[in-house]
């Protein structure tokens, strides 16, 4: 099999998390960056990546990098790359890309260029006059960071946190992919009890109970690469069989998730159903100021309303205050709760023990960690 540079792309603030996963997958890693994580591989490497990394973004392969000053040197160097390697007589090419403190500072005219470039070797290549791209999409992207040029093809399409288990969405959710992390940068443990008071679509339960089930978060869905011709059937066939295969059906897992509102909460009963989660994830119509813990050393991961929507700020106060008053007369409880309010801990009235800054989506926010008493080792 070919060696291939993969990059798996990531929300800011979860590289580390993702180089984890790409090391227990196995591949070596090349370098780290913001949003970014370089790796070797090969087509193998493709398949698993897009079935199971949960907190990337998407799956790429970089083609080619080299410097670049004018338009000219952008349209030589990439139209002497190999392109009919990668792409076939009808592919669809779509460029995306960014420049950044580059003399070649207009993005849409060097994804032009690009595209220009591509199409012009390919004609060449098999030896057509026009070049139809009426088959299969191929995302490409130019990134430009101080004259340096990135090309890389895009494997994934929709981007991972489409796991397709969401069949009924609610206002504001969190990404799939953001849940996941969440629940890995936790202690918690199958044996704990996991409560989501606040669980809107379901997501962060759902994402819990797959990582403990060992669900591939790929598993059902399609990716583009899945098309292509250098990536062979084979490989996706023996992946996807191994990854059913490797479903923990028997681990005990405990996680309950509830909020304020029925229809919320038949939604996420729902998407768990989808999911093929519903047998280790209670969902219940539940106010969260009314939540009594009925054992020790529970762990909440959860994502609150942000006060962001018109009505929710009034009710911000007494949310974080039954919280409050749940953690102090819990102490074995632990505490992790995303928001994009910056007064949470005045709230909580202590600082908590870590704090991480995430995105979510374009929303900047933090992750607040409070750490109960650890459960007495068996």
């Amino acid at each position: 099999m070919a060696k291939l540079e993969l990059i798996a792309t990531s929300t800011f603030g979860l590289e580390a998390v993702v180089k984890r996963e790409v090391e227990a997958l196995g591949y070596p890693i090349l370098q780290s960056e913001n949003g970014k994580i370089c790796y070797l591989g090969d087509e193998r490497a493709v398949v698993r990546s897009n079935l199971w990394l949960r907190c990337a973004d998407r799956v790429q392969i970089r083609l080619a990098e080299f410097e670049a000053r004018t338009f000219n040197d952008l349209f030589e160097q990439t139209k002497a790359l190999p392109w009919e390697q990668w792409i076939p007589v009808d592919g669809q090419i779509n460029v995306s890309g960014s420049s950044v403190k580059s003399q070649l500072h207009s993005v849409p005219a060097c994804q032009g260029m690009v595209k220009k470039a591509i199409i012009e070797k390919l004609k060449e290549t098999y030896a057509i006059e026009e070049f139809p791209e009426t088959g299969l999409p191929f995302g490409l992207k130019v990134t430009i960071l101080k004259d340096r040029v990135t090309l890389t093809l895009d494997t994934t399409g929709e981007g991972l946190h489409k796991r397709g288990y969401r069949v009924c969405p609610v206002a504001a959710p969190i990404k799939e992919t953001l849940a996941a992390a969440m629940v890995q940068l936790s202690f918690w443990k199958p044996g704990r009890l996991l409560v989501d008071p606040f669980c809107g679509s379901g997501t962060i339960a759902i994402e819990a109970a797959m990582i403990e089930r060992n669900i591939a978060p790929g598993l059902t869905r399609h990716f583009w690469a899945e098309d292509w011709d250098f990536i062979p059937k084979k490989l996706w066939k023996e992946e996807r069989k191994a990854a059913y295969e490797a479903v923990d059906y028997d681990k005990e897992i405990r996680i309950l998730a509830s909020d304020i509102d029925p229809e919320t909460v038949e939604a996420a009963r729902r998407n768990a159903e989808e999911a093929g989660v519903d047998d280790c994830v209670t969902v219940k119509c539940q106010d969260a100021r009314t939540m009594v813990a009925t054992e020790e050393y529970g762990v909440i991961i959860t994502n609150p309303p942000y006060g962001q929507r018109i009505g929710e700020k009034e009710q911000l106060p007494r949310l974080y205050r039954s919280l409050r008053k749940f953690m102090e007369h819990n102490s074995t409880w632990s505490l992790y709760l995303i928001t994009a309010d910056k007064e949470f801990e005045g709230q909580m009235m202590r600082p908590a023990d870590r704090r991480r800054k995430l995105y979510n989506g374009r929303l900047e926010t933090c992750l607040y960690q409070y750490y109960g008493a650890r459960p007495p080792k068996a």
